[in-house]
Protein backbone atom coordinates (compact mmCIF):
# COMPACT_ATOMS: atom_id res chain seq x y z
CA UNK A 1 0.00 0.00 0.00
CA UNK A 2 1.15 3.26 -0.89
CA UNK A 3 -0.79 6.58 0.09
CA UNK A 4 0.36 10.31 -1.01
CA UNK A 5 -1.56 12.69 0.32
CA UNK A 6 -2.00 15.28 -3.54
CA UNK A 7 -2.88 18.42 -2.16
CA UNK A 8 -4.75 20.34 -0.13
CA UNK A 9 -5.80 23.71 -0.44
CA UNK A 10 -4.09 26.88 0.00
CA UNK A 11 -5.23 30.50 1.10
CA UNK A 12 -5.24 32.58 -2.39
CA UNK A 13 -3.13 35.42 -0.45
CA UNK A 14 -0.41 32.89 0.42
CA UNK A 15 -0.64 31.38 -3.50
CA UNK A 16 -0.04 35.06 -4.77
CA UNK A 17 2.94 35.36 -1.70
CA UNK A 18 4.45 32.46 -3.83
CA UNK A 19 4.28 33.18 -7.15
CA UNK A 20 5.93 36.29 -6.33
CA UNK A 21 8.52 34.73 -5.38
CA UNK A 22 9.37 32.20 -7.46
CA UNK A 23 9.80 31.91 -11.25
CA UNK A 24 6.74 32.21 -13.25
CA UNK A 25 4.91 28.70 -13.79
CA UNK A 26 1.24 27.74 -15.28
CA UNK A 27 0.37 24.62 -12.92
CA UNK A 28 -0.75 26.68 -10.23
CA UNK A 29 -4.40 25.73 -11.08
CA UNK A 30 -6.85 22.79 -9.28
CA UNK A 31 -7.06 21.20 -13.21
CA UNK A 32 -4.08 19.33 -12.93
CA UNK A 33 -5.33 16.79 -10.32
CA UNK A 34 -8.45 16.71 -12.52
CA UNK A 35 -6.92 15.82 -15.96
CA UNK A 36 -4.65 13.54 -13.64
CA UNK A 37 -7.32 11.63 -11.80
CA UNK A 38 -9.23 11.36 -15.16
CA UNK A 39 -6.98 9.26 -17.13
CA UNK A 40 -6.67 6.28 -14.04
CA UNK A 41 -9.28 4.58 -15.67
CA UNK A 42 -6.93 3.98 -18.77
CA UNK A 43 -3.33 4.92 -18.08
CA UNK A 44 -1.52 2.06 -16.09
CA UNK A 45 0.47 4.15 -14.80
CA UNK A 46 0.82 5.43 -11.28
CA UNK A 47 -1.29 8.16 -10.26
CA UNK A 48 1.29 10.76 -8.75
CA UNK A 49 3.10 9.76 -12.50
CA UNK A 50 -0.07 11.03 -14.20
CA UNK A 51 -0.06 14.29 -12.01
CA UNK A 52 3.71 14.99 -12.83
CA UNK A 53 2.40 14.54 -16.19
CA UNK A 54 -0.16 17.13 -15.66
CA UNK A 55 1.47 19.63 -13.96
CA UNK A 56 4.06 19.66 -17.03
CA UNK A 57 1.79 19.77 -19.43
CA UNK A 58 -1.36 22.34 -17.73
CA UNK A 59 -2.12 23.48 -21.36
CA UNK A 60 -2.62 19.53 -22.89
CA UNK A 61 -4.18 18.62 -19.71
CA UNK A 62 -6.39 21.26 -20.18
CA UNK A 63 -7.67 20.32 -23.95
CA UNK A 64 -7.39 16.86 -21.60
CA UNK A 65 -10.10 17.87 -19.43
CA UNK A 66 -12.48 19.49 -21.81
CA UNK A 67 -12.76 16.88 -24.27
CA UNK A 68 -13.66 14.18 -21.21
CA UNK A 69 -16.05 16.51 -19.35
CA UNK A 70 -17.68 18.02 -22.45
CA UNK A 71 -17.31 15.83 -25.31
CA UNK A 72 -17.34 12.66 -23.18
CA UNK A 73 -20.08 13.47 -20.71
CA UNK A 74 -17.59 12.66 -17.37
CA UNK A 75 -18.75 15.35 -15.12
CA UNK A 76 -17.88 13.74 -12.49
CA UNK A 77 -13.59 14.62 -12.68
CA UNK A 78 -14.29 18.06 -12.64
CA UNK A 79 -15.15 17.43 -8.64
CA UNK A 80 -11.68 16.92 -7.89
CA UNK A 81 -10.78 20.81 -8.44
CA UNK A 82 -11.79 22.19 -5.11
CA UNK A 83 -12.91 26.28 -4.84
CA UNK A 84 -13.24 28.02 -1.39
CA UNK A 85 -14.99 31.43 -2.05
CA UNK A 86 -15.24 34.17 0.81
CA UNK A 87 -18.82 35.68 0.08
CA UNK A 88 -19.41 39.47 2.03
CA UNK A 89 -21.82 41.25 2.15
CA UNK A 90 -24.83 39.15 0.82
CA UNK A 91 -28.58 39.78 2.08
CA UNK A 92 -29.82 36.60 3.76
CA UNK A 93 -32.28 36.37 1.06
CA UNK A 94 -29.48 35.94 -1.09
CA UNK A 95 -27.35 33.60 0.99
CA UNK A 96 -30.64 31.34 1.26
CA UNK A 97 -30.51 30.71 -2.13
CA UNK A 98 -26.70 30.09 -2.13
CA UNK A 99 -27.23 27.79 0.46
CA UNK A 100 -29.84 25.53 -1.34
CA UNK A 101 -27.10 23.99 -3.37
CA UNK A 102 -26.68 20.92 -0.51
CA UNK A 103 -23.37 19.22 -2.11
CA UNK A 104 -21.27 22.28 -0.77
CA UNK A 105 -19.91 23.06 2.58
CA UNK A 106 -20.67 26.81 4.06
CA UNK A 107 -20.28 28.58 7.55
CA UNK A 108 -21.83 31.55 7.74
CA UNK A 109 -22.10 34.65 9.94
CA UNK A 110 -24.27 34.12 12.80
CA UNK A 111 -26.56 36.68 13.69
CA UNK A 112 -27.22 34.34 17.24
CA UNK A 113 -23.61 35.70 18.54
CA UNK A 114 -22.77 38.96 16.08
CA UNK A 115 -24.53 42.41 17.16
CA UNK A 116 -25.63 43.64 13.98
CA UNK A 117 -24.85 47.18 12.94
CA UNK A 118 -27.35 47.79 10.57
CA UNK A 119 -25.90 47.12 7.17
CA UNK A 120 -28.15 46.35 4.39
CA UNK A 121 -27.94 45.44 0.71
CA UNK A 122 -30.61 47.80 -0.99
CA UNK A 123 -32.02 45.76 -3.82
CA UNK A 124 -31.37 46.97 -7.70
CA UNK A 125 -34.66 46.27 -8.30
CA UNK A 126 -36.30 48.72 -5.67
CA UNK A 127 -33.78 51.77 -6.82
CA UNK A 128 -34.71 51.06 -10.16
CA UNK A 129 -38.41 51.31 -8.54
CA UNK A 130 -38.09 54.64 -7.06
CA UNK A 131 -38.81 52.98 -3.94
CA UNK A 132 -35.29 53.89 -2.25
CA UNK A 133 -36.71 55.92 0.67
CA UNK A 134 -39.35 54.10 1.60
CA UNK A 135 -37.46 51.04 1.48
CA UNK A 136 -34.96 52.69 3.67
CA UNK A 137 -37.16 54.31 6.08
CA UNK A 138 -38.62 51.30 7.27
CA UNK A 139 -35.02 49.07 7.68
CA UNK A 140 -33.95 52.20 9.69
CA UNK A 141 -37.60 51.61 11.81
CA UNK A 142 -36.85 48.05 11.96
CA UNK A 143 -33.02 48.06 12.80
CA UNK A 144 -33.95 50.79 15.81
CA UNK A 145 -36.41 48.47 17.58
CA UNK A 146 -33.24 45.42 16.86
CA UNK A 147 -31.09 47.86 19.58
CA UNK A 148 -33.84 48.81 21.43
CA UNK A 149 -35.23 45.34 21.53
CA UNK A 150 -31.46 44.07 22.07
CA UNK A 151 -30.57 46.40 24.95
CA UNK A 152 -33.70 45.49 27.04
CA UNK A 153 -33.82 41.80 26.28
CA UNK A 154 -29.95 41.18 27.69
CA UNK A 155 -31.00 43.34 30.86
CA UNK A 156 -33.80 41.12 31.26
CA UNK A 157 -32.29 37.71 30.67
CA UNK A 158 -29.14 38.93 32.94
CA UNK A 159 -31.42 39.37 36.13
CA UNK A 160 -33.56 36.14 35.11
CA UNK A 161 -30.45 33.92 34.89
CA UNK A 162 -28.53 36.00 37.97
CA UNK A 163 -27.13 33.29 39.22
CA UNK A 164 -25.38 32.18 36.13
CA UNK A 165 -24.32 35.58 35.19
CA UNK A 166 -22.24 35.58 38.26
CA UNK A 167 -19.95 34.00 36.19
CA UNK A 168 -18.19 36.16 33.13
CA UNK A 169 -17.48 33.31 31.03
CA UNK A 170 -21.47 32.89 30.59
CA UNK A 171 -22.02 36.31 29.42
CA UNK A 172 -21.91 35.46 26.04
CA UNK A 173 -24.60 32.80 26.17
CA UNK A 174 -26.98 35.43 27.81
CA UNK A 175 -25.77 38.20 25.52
CA UNK A 176 -26.24 35.35 22.66
CA UNK A 177 -30.07 35.30 23.97
CA UNK A 178 -30.72 38.71 23.64
CA UNK A 179 -29.25 38.56 20.08
CA UNK A 180 -31.10 35.59 18.73
CA UNK A 181 -34.56 37.13 20.19
CA UNK A 182 -33.90 40.96 18.75
CA UNK A 183 -32.99 39.69 15.59
CA UNK A 184 -36.41 38.52 14.87
CA UNK A 185 -37.40 42.24 13.94
CA UNK A 186 -34.48 42.97 11.40
CA UNK A 187 -34.63 42.38 7.44
CA UNK A 188 -34.16 39.77 5.22
CA UNK A 189 -31.76 42.76 3.70
CA UNK A 190 -29.38 42.56 6.28
CA UNK A 191 -26.00 41.76 5.03
CA UNK A 192 -24.05 38.59 6.20
CA UNK A 193 -20.76 36.86 5.01
CA UNK A 194 -20.14 33.15 4.12
CA UNK A 195 -16.98 31.12 3.99
CA UNK A 196 -18.03 28.31 0.97
CA UNK A 197 -16.40 25.53 -0.10
CA UNK A 198 -17.33 23.95 -3.36
CA UNK A 199 -16.37 21.59 -6.48
CA UNK A 200 -15.95 22.39 -9.82
CA UNK A 201 -19.09 20.44 -10.73
CA UNK A 202 -21.04 21.84 -8.29
CA UNK A 203 -20.08 25.44 -8.63
CA UNK A 204 -20.10 24.97 -12.29
CA UNK A 205 -24.07 24.36 -11.73
CA UNK A 206 -24.37 26.74 -9.39
CA UNK A 207 -23.50 29.52 -12.03
CA UNK A 208 -25.56 27.57 -14.51
CA UNK A 209 -29.10 27.84 -12.22
CA UNK A 210 -28.13 31.63 -10.62
CA UNK A 211 -27.49 32.93 -14.69
CA UNK A 212 -31.46 31.74 -14.81
CA UNK A 213 -32.73 33.90 -11.86
CA UNK A 214 -34.29 37.11 -11.91
CA UNK A 215 -33.08 38.46 -9.17
CA UNK A 216 -30.29 41.63 -9.35
CA UNK A 217 -28.31 40.21 -6.44
CA UNK A 218 -27.69 37.07 -7.55
CA UNK A 219 -26.85 38.21 -11.21
CA UNK A 220 -24.13 39.81 -9.68
CA UNK A 221 -23.05 37.24 -7.48
CA UNK A 222 -23.08 34.84 -10.39
CA UNK A 223 -20.66 37.45 -12.29
CA UNK A 224 -18.24 37.04 -9.48
CA UNK A 225 -17.98 33.75 -9.20
CA UNK A 226 -17.81 32.92 -13.36
CA UNK A 227 -14.95 35.16 -13.43
CA UNK A 228 -12.82 34.47 -10.62
CA UNK A 229 -13.07 30.26 -11.14
CA UNK A 230 -12.81 30.96 -14.64
CA UNK A 231 -9.19 32.61 -14.44
CA UNK A 232 -8.43 29.62 -12.43
CA UNK A 233 -9.24 26.77 -14.02
CA UNK A 234 -10.96 27.53 -17.51
CA UNK A 235 -11.10 23.81 -18.40
CA UNK A 236 -13.23 22.56 -15.90
CA UNK A 237 -16.04 25.23 -16.04
CA UNK A 238 -17.93 24.96 -19.41
CA UNK A 239 -21.51 24.72 -18.82
CA UNK A 240 -22.81 27.96 -17.74
CA UNK A 241 -25.46 28.92 -19.63
CA UNK A 242 -28.86 27.76 -18.46
CA UNK A 243 -30.62 25.42 -20.47
CA UNK A 244 -34.49 26.06 -21.49
CA UNK A 245 -35.16 23.66 -19.21
CA UNK A 246 -33.50 25.71 -16.13
CA UNK A 247 -34.37 28.63 -17.44
CA UNK A 248 -38.31 28.21 -18.20
CA UNK A 249 -39.06 24.86 -16.30
CA UNK A 250 -40.15 26.71 -13.27
CA UNK A 251 -41.97 29.55 -14.32
CA UNK A 252 -43.89 26.95 -16.83
CA UNK A 253 -45.18 24.54 -13.54
CA UNK A 254 -46.44 27.85 -11.73
CA UNK A 255 -48.26 29.55 -14.74
CA UNK A 256 -49.67 25.45 -15.23
CA UNK A 257 -50.10 24.88 -11.33
CA UNK A 258 -52.04 28.60 -11.52
CA UNK A 259 -54.44 28.11 -14.28
CA UNK A 260 -54.96 24.18 -12.67
CA UNK A 261 -56.34 25.76 -9.46
CA UNK A 262 -58.17 28.50 -10.64
CA UNK A 263 -61.47 28.61 -8.51
CA UNK A 264 -60.23 26.19 -6.37
CA UNK A 265 -58.19 28.33 -4.06
CA UNK A 266 -59.33 28.16 -0.58
CA UNK A 267 -59.70 32.44 0.14
CA UNK A 268 -59.51 33.73 3.77
CA UNK A 269 -57.14 33.05 6.79
CA UNK A 270 -54.67 30.58 5.27
CA UNK A 271 -54.10 27.26 6.83
CA UNK A 272 -51.26 28.14 9.96
CA UNK A 273 -50.28 24.99 11.55
CA UNK A 274 -47.00 25.20 12.39
CA UNK A 275 -46.07 21.26 12.11
CA UNK A 276 -48.12 18.33 10.62
CA UNK A 277 -46.79 14.71 9.61
CA UNK A 278 -48.41 14.64 6.46
CA UNK A 279 -47.03 11.30 5.34
CA UNK A 280 -44.48 8.32 6.41
CA UNK A 281 -43.15 4.53 5.82
CA UNK A 282 -45.80 2.31 6.89
CA UNK A 283 -43.78 -0.18 8.77
CA UNK A 284 -40.97 2.02 9.27
CA UNK A 285 -39.77 -0.02 12.20
CA UNK A 286 -40.40 -3.31 10.01
CA UNK A 287 -37.98 -1.98 6.87
CA UNK A 288 -35.07 -0.47 9.58
CA UNK A 289 -35.20 -4.38 10.98
CA UNK A 290 -35.38 -5.80 7.89
CA UNK A 291 -32.16 -3.99 6.74
CA UNK A 292 -30.35 -4.80 9.85
CA UNK A 293 -30.98 -8.67 9.02
CA UNK A 294 -30.26 -8.27 5.34
CA UNK A 295 -27.16 -6.80 6.20
CA UNK A 296 -26.01 -9.02 8.75
CA UNK A 297 -28.01 -12.54 8.55
CA UNK A 298 -27.34 -13.20 4.95
CA UNK A 299 -30.67 -13.24 3.69
CA UNK A 300 -32.76 -11.47 0.64
CA UNK A 301 -34.94 -8.16 1.81
CA UNK A 302 -37.89 -9.99 0.96
CA UNK A 303 -37.65 -12.77 3.39
CA UNK A 304 -36.41 -10.11 6.06
CA UNK A 305 -39.45 -8.50 5.72
CA UNK A 306 -41.71 -11.77 6.13
CA UNK A 307 -39.72 -13.01 8.92
CA UNK A 308 -39.95 -9.53 10.87
CA UNK A 309 -43.61 -8.79 10.40
CA UNK A 310 -43.99 -12.06 12.44
CA UNK A 311 -42.35 -10.53 15.21
CA UNK A 312 -43.52 -9.03 18.35
CA UNK A 313 -42.28 -5.48 19.55
CA UNK A 314 -40.51 -6.97 22.02
CA UNK A 315 -38.52 -9.04 19.55
CA UNK A 316 -37.72 -5.95 16.58
CA UNK A 317 -36.50 -3.94 20.05
CA UNK A 318 -34.37 -6.60 20.86
CA UNK A 319 -32.74 -6.35 17.17
CA UNK A 320 -32.50 -2.53 17.68
CA UNK A 321 -31.57 -2.30 21.30
CA UNK A 322 -27.91 -3.69 19.66
CA UNK A 323 -27.90 -1.21 17.16
CA UNK A 324 -28.11 1.47 20.17
CA UNK A 325 -26.15 -0.70 22.95
CA UNK A 326 -22.58 1.03 22.02
CA UNK A 327 -23.92 4.39 20.88
CA UNK A 328 -22.61 7.63 22.55
CA UNK A 329 -24.68 11.25 22.10
CA UNK A 330 -22.24 11.69 19.17
CA UNK A 331 -22.86 8.63 17.11
CA UNK A 332 -25.14 8.07 13.91
CA UNK A 333 -27.40 5.23 13.52
CA UNK A 334 -26.40 3.13 10.60
CA UNK A 335 -27.39 3.68 7.19
CA UNK A 336 -30.01 0.68 7.60
CA UNK A 337 -32.20 3.34 9.19
CA UNK A 338 -32.37 5.48 5.85
CA UNK A 339 -35.05 3.35 4.41
CA UNK A 340 -37.59 4.63 6.65
CA UNK A 341 -39.35 8.33 5.40
CA UNK A 342 -41.14 11.51 7.34
CA UNK A 343 -42.48 13.78 5.08
CA UNK A 344 -43.47 16.99 7.06
CA UNK A 345 -45.61 19.91 6.30
CA UNK A 346 -44.32 22.69 8.58
CA UNK A 347 -44.47 26.60 8.83
CA UNK A 348 -41.75 28.12 10.55
CA UNK A 349 -39.78 31.80 10.39
CA UNK A 350 -36.85 32.93 8.50
CA UNK A 351 -35.00 32.76 11.90
CA UNK A 352 -36.32 29.02 12.28
CA UNK A 353 -35.36 28.13 8.37
CA UNK A 354 -32.09 29.63 9.16
CA UNK A 355 -31.15 26.48 11.12
CA UNK A 356 -33.45 23.94 9.20
CA UNK A 357 -31.88 24.79 5.74
CA UNK A 358 -28.13 23.60 6.93
CA UNK A 359 -29.57 19.73 6.79
CA UNK A 360 -29.16 19.85 3.44
CA UNK A 361 -29.48 15.92 2.85
CA UNK A 362 -33.07 16.14 3.47
CA UNK A 363 -35.26 17.20 0.75
CA UNK A 364 -36.15 20.45 1.71
CA UNK A 365 -39.20 22.47 -0.60
CA UNK A 366 -40.30 25.56 0.47
CA UNK A 367 -42.79 28.59 -0.77
CA UNK A 368 -41.88 31.93 -0.68
CA UNK A 369 -42.55 34.19 2.42
CA UNK A 370 -46.06 35.00 3.25
CA UNK A 371 -47.20 37.62 6.08
CA UNK A 372 -50.53 36.02 5.60
CA UNK A 373 -48.86 33.31 7.53
CA UNK A 374 -48.02 35.77 10.15
CA UNK A 375 -45.17 36.45 12.56
CA UNK A 376 -43.16 34.35 15.28
CA UNK A 377 -42.81 36.72 18.70
CA UNK A 378 -40.02 35.28 20.64
CA UNK A 379 -41.61 34.69 24.43
CA UNK A 380 -38.55 36.77 25.56
CA UNK A 381 -40.21 39.81 24.03
CA UNK A 382 -43.71 39.32 25.43
CA UNK A 383 -41.48 38.76 28.81
CA UNK A 384 -40.85 42.23 28.86
CA UNK A 385 -43.70 43.45 27.49
CA UNK A 386 -42.39 44.51 24.36
CA UNK A 387 -44.98 42.94 22.09
CA UNK A 388 -46.74 45.85 21.20
CA UNK A 389 -43.75 47.70 19.93
CA UNK A 390 -42.49 44.27 17.84
CA UNK A 391 -45.99 44.41 16.10
CA UNK A 392 -46.07 48.04 15.04
CA UNK A 393 -42.75 47.01 13.15
CA UNK A 394 -44.15 44.13 12.12
CA UNK A 395 -47.28 46.38 10.92
CA UNK A 396 -44.76 48.82 9.53
CA UNK A 397 -42.91 46.40 7.69
CA UNK A 398 -45.79 44.56 6.07
CA UNK A 399 -47.18 48.00 4.42
CA UNK A 400 -44.41 48.63 2.87
CA UNK A 401 -44.34 45.24 1.61
CA UNK A 402 -47.39 45.90 0.01
CA UNK A 403 -46.44 48.94 -1.75
CA UNK A 404 -43.43 47.34 -2.61
CA UNK A 405 -45.04 44.19 -4.27
CA UNK A 406 -47.40 45.88 -6.71
CA UNK A 407 -44.08 47.40 -8.23
CA UNK A 408 -41.17 44.97 -7.82
CA UNK A 409 -42.56 41.82 -7.25
CA UNK A 410 -40.36 39.28 -5.33
CA UNK A 411 -37.78 41.73 -4.37
CA UNK A 412 -40.34 43.04 -2.09
CA UNK A 413 -39.59 39.81 0.41
CA UNK A 414 -36.43 42.09 1.31
CA UNK A 415 -38.15 43.79 3.22
CA UNK A 416 -39.66 41.00 5.54
CA UNK A 417 -38.38 40.68 8.76
CA UNK A 418 -36.80 37.32 10.55
CA UNK A 419 -40.12 36.45 12.24
CA UNK A 420 -41.88 36.54 9.20
CA UNK A 421 -43.03 32.71 8.14
CA UNK A 422 -43.22 30.46 5.06
CA UNK A 423 -44.03 27.25 4.20
CA UNK A 424 -41.80 24.07 4.30
CA UNK A 425 -42.08 20.64 3.03
CA UNK A 426 -39.48 18.28 4.63
CA UNK A 427 -39.00 14.62 3.73
CA UNK A 428 -36.37 12.97 5.97
CA UNK A 429 -35.25 9.88 6.56
CA UNK A 430 -34.76 8.37 10.17
CA UNK A 431 -31.09 8.60 10.13
CA UNK A 432 -31.04 12.19 9.19
CA UNK A 433 -33.90 13.01 12.06
CA UNK A 434 -31.46 11.58 14.59
CA UNK A 435 -28.61 13.81 13.42
CA UNK A 436 -31.58 16.68 13.25
CA UNK A 437 -32.94 15.92 16.40
CA UNK A 438 -29.30 15.46 18.38
CA UNK A 439 -28.46 18.90 16.82
CA UNK A 440 -31.16 20.96 17.17
CA UNK A 441 -33.62 19.73 20.20
CA UNK A 442 -30.11 20.10 22.28
CA UNK A 443 -30.53 22.96 25.22
CA UNK A 444 -27.39 24.74 23.20
CA UNK A 445 -29.69 25.23 20.03
CA UNK A 446 -31.78 28.42 19.06
CA UNK A 447 -35.30 28.45 20.50
CA UNK A 448 -37.70 27.89 18.04
CA UNK A 449 -35.78 25.36 15.99
CA UNK A 450 -35.03 23.88 19.45
CA UNK A 451 -39.13 23.00 19.82
CA UNK A 452 -39.44 22.19 16.54
CA UNK A 453 -37.46 19.54 16.16
CA UNK A 454 -38.93 18.43 19.26
CA UNK A 455 -42.47 17.98 17.80
CA UNK A 456 -41.19 16.31 14.61
CA UNK A 457 -39.21 13.73 17.07
CA UNK A 458 -42.74 13.49 19.03
CA UNK A 459 -44.48 12.53 15.82
CA UNK A 460 -41.86 9.89 14.31
CA UNK A 461 -42.47 8.35 17.66
CA UNK A 462 -45.53 7.86 17.37
CA UNK A 463 -45.42 5.97 14.27
CA UNK A 464 -41.53 4.05 14.81
CA UNK A 465 -42.23 3.68 18.26
CA UNK A 466 -38.87 1.03 18.01
CA UNK A 467 -36.50 2.69 15.94
CA UNK A 468 -36.86 6.68 16.60
CA UNK A 469 -37.19 5.54 20.86
CA UNK A 470 -33.60 7.63 20.95
CA UNK A 471 -34.55 10.84 19.16
CA UNK A 472 -33.21 13.67 21.37
CA UNK A 473 -30.65 16.38 22.07
CA UNK A 474 -27.26 15.66 23.14
CA UNK A 475 -28.20 17.16 26.61
CA UNK A 476 -31.24 14.65 27.12
CA UNK A 477 -29.41 11.67 25.92
CA UNK A 478 -28.40 10.00 29.02
CA UNK A 479 -31.59 10.18 30.08
CA UNK A 480 -32.90 8.58 27.34
CA UNK A 481 -30.36 5.86 27.30
CA UNK A 482 -31.04 5.02 30.73
CA UNK A 483 -34.83 4.79 30.11
CA UNK A 484 -33.70 2.27 27.43
CA UNK A 485 -30.78 0.55 28.89
CA UNK A 486 -31.38 0.68 32.64
CA UNK A 487 -28.10 2.26 32.91
CA UNK A 488 -26.54 5.04 31.45
CA UNK A 489 -23.84 5.68 28.61
CA UNK A 490 -20.32 5.61 29.40
CA UNK A 491 -19.64 9.09 28.15
CA UNK A 492 -21.45 12.10 29.35
CA UNK A 493 -22.64 14.95 26.67
CA UNK A 494 -20.14 18.32 27.18
CA UNK A 495 -21.43 20.81 29.43
CA UNK A 496 -21.84 23.50 26.61
CA UNK A 497 -24.84 25.12 28.54
CA UNK A 498 -23.37 26.90 31.59
CA UNK A 499 -19.98 27.08 33.11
Amino acid sequence: MKVILAGYNFDAEVIEELKKNSPERQDITPETLSAAYARISRDPRPVNELRAVARAEVERARRSNQNIIFKMGHHSVAEHAVFNFDLIGLSRLAIEEVEHFRLCSYTEKSQRYITLDGDYVLPEEIKQAGLQDIFEQTIEAQNQTYRYLYERLREHIFKKFEKQAANPRNHPILDGWAKEDARYVVSLATRGQLGMTVNARNLELMIRRFSASRNAEIQELVRHLHDQAKKVAPSIILFTEPSPYEAEMIHNVRAEALKLLTGKRQTGRPDRQEIRLVEYSPEGDDLIAAALLFSTAGVSFKDALQQVGRWSKKKKLALVKKVFEQMEFYDSPPREFELAFLTFDLVVSASCFAQLKRHRMMTLLVQPYDPALGVTVPPSVREVGEEKKFKEVIRLTEKTWCQLRKKVGPAADYILTNAHRRRALVKANLRELYHLSRLREDATAQWEIRQLSARMSALARQVFPVTACLLGGKDNYPQLYEKLFGRLPKMKPPALFFE
